[in-house]
């Protein structure tokens, strides 16, 4: 008698039963982030439909005003639209440019360094002030460019010069933002690169040792290509996030001596969205930021796959 052949996608659908039985941990240990995912960045998409009503909080999302694209059109006809759009883009570019490099180029000097003393010493050095509260870190740069207690003050006097707040001025903001970030965060991120050139064949190193190549050349030939996916595909994140300049930091450093360099988008629609209760025209600004970040990182992606093998997707 012959056996009755089972249709494919039965025997599928039993198979993934099957495996998610046997495997049951590892799902258990990936709800919580899909949960959280879901829950925390999904389900309040919903609310992106504010940019496109009248919002009422007593009337309520659903029951609001359509607007359609009014709130947008407002914010691109508004006077201050090229300047939040100057600004944040400014400083982003800024920051990667200078701190994209910044902890490359600290790993791979870790990595040439043969005493550990030394070496945990410098990685306890450069990760430690990525772990101080925002708020602390403010108040450090405040008391520290303050021209009568901080250090800045003092050097502005001992070389005969009158002493000013840095922070007053709006042309120096950008680089006291950027530079402060590069300070914290570059050992920090680091470790990423550190873990990939940690991964490198070391029979590599042998053969260029053997070849009589000097260090600058086994960095230039072994290393940066070891780590060059995880450059490319770190540097495709970032361009994603760089309408996303960092709202604390840069909100709590404000003054209105340095507002014409300082205002960034995510401050304005802090200030406009909340406290000025324009939840509709806040609402319209944030999603403006998200799709402008959307399509960079959509873009640079696309790129990296076209002239690399790396990319995304």
């Amino acid at each position: 008698m012959a056996l009755k052949k089972v249709p494919t996608h039965i025997a599928d659908r039993r198979t993934r039963r099957r495996l998610v039985r046997k495997h049951w941990q590892f799902y258990m240990f990936c709800a919580l982030p899909v949960a959280y995912l879901v829950i925390f960045k999904y389900i309040p998409m919903v609310g992106a439909q504010i940019a496109f009503r009248d919002f009422n909080p007593i009337l309520g999302m659903w029951k609001s005003e359509w607007i359609g694209a009014r709130e947008f059109v407002r914010f691109f006809n508004s006077p201050s639209f090229w300047t939040l759009i100057r600004n944040t883009f400014f400083i982003s570019l800024l920051r990667l440019g200078l701190g994209f490099p910044a902890p490359i180029l600290l790993a791979i000097m870790l990595n040439e360094v043969r005493n550990r003393a030394f070496k945990r010493t410098v990685q306890m050095v450069t990760f430690a002030p990525h772990f101080i509260s925002t708020v602390v870190m403010v108040a450090v740069i405040i008391t520290v460019l303050s021209p009568r207690v901080g250090l800045a003050g003092r050097v502005m006097a001992f070389f005969g010069t009158a002493p000013y707040d840095l922070l007053s001025v709006a042309d120096n903001f950008r680089m006291i933002f950027v530079v402060s970030e590069v300070w914290q965060h570059m050992g920090y991120e680091s470790i990423i690169y550190i873990a990939a050139l940690s991964s490198v064949n070391p029979e590599l190193y042998d053969a260029a040792k053997i070849d009589g190549a000097s260090r600058l050349k086994k960095i230039r030939y072994i290393d940066i290509p070891s780590i060059m996916p995880t450059i490319v595909i770190l540097l495709i994140l970032n361009f994603g996030e760089i309408m996303n300049v960092g709202f604390e930091k840069i909100y709590l450093m404000q003054n209105p001596l340095n507002l014409a360099t300082s205002e960034i988008i995510q401050t304005y629609v802090y200030k406009v969205g909340l406290i000025n209760a324009n939840f509709s025209f806040g609402t319209a600004v944030g999603l403006f930021n998200s799709v402008i970040n959307f399509l960079l990182l959509v873009a640079v992606n696309q790129v990296a796959r076209r002239i690399s093998e790396t990319s995304l997707w």
